[in-house]
């Protein structure tokens, strides 16, 4: 979900996954960028679908089953709830799928109340866990925070 250019899913994809790859359907620009760094990447299998958040369509209900749904990025602004409806869709859908995304900190926006009543429940995955010593992985030095979190 929220493809971009599709670097997540790229490198999914070259690592052996089954990977679909979406994007706003309103960004037509994006979705062939993200076709763009596919063909780019060698990576014939791999299908670009424009989604709106918050949209049950047929293209969301009838993609093929899913184990892992990539986050990228999604979180960046306060009205979470059309992203959380579209992949509450899917993890409905596939009830076995985790949902695995990033979150930057960017003010005192709160994800809980709303995966309280969408009855989710998020697990932290601390940065250490992928062997970054230092926790430069997701470092900035630009000013004010830049924290990651990883969920």
């Amino acid at each position: 979900l929220g493809a971009g250019v599709g670097l997540p899913g790229v490198l999914a994809a070259r690592c052996g996954a089954r990977v679909s790859l979406s994007d706003g359907s309103d960004r037509p620009r994006c979705l062939e960028n993200g076709r763009r760094s596919c063909a780019a990447n060698g990576l014939r299998d791999v299908g670009m679908l424009g989604l709106s958040w918050g949209d049950v369509t047929p293209e969301l209900l009838l993609l093929p089953p899913q184990d892992v749904v990539l986050g990228s990025d999604v979180f960046y602004n306060p009205e979470f709830e059309d992203v959380l409806v579209t992949f509450v869709c899917l993890l409905r859908k596939n009830p076995q799928a985790q949902f695995w995304t990033t979150y930057q900190v960017r003010s005192d926006w709160s994800l809980e109340a709303l995966l309280r009543r969408w009855r989710l429940r998020c697990v932290s995955v601390p940065l250490a866990d992928f062997g970054a010593d230092g926790c430069e992985l997701a470092g900035s030095a630009l000013p004010g925070s830049h924290t990651v979190h990883m969920m």
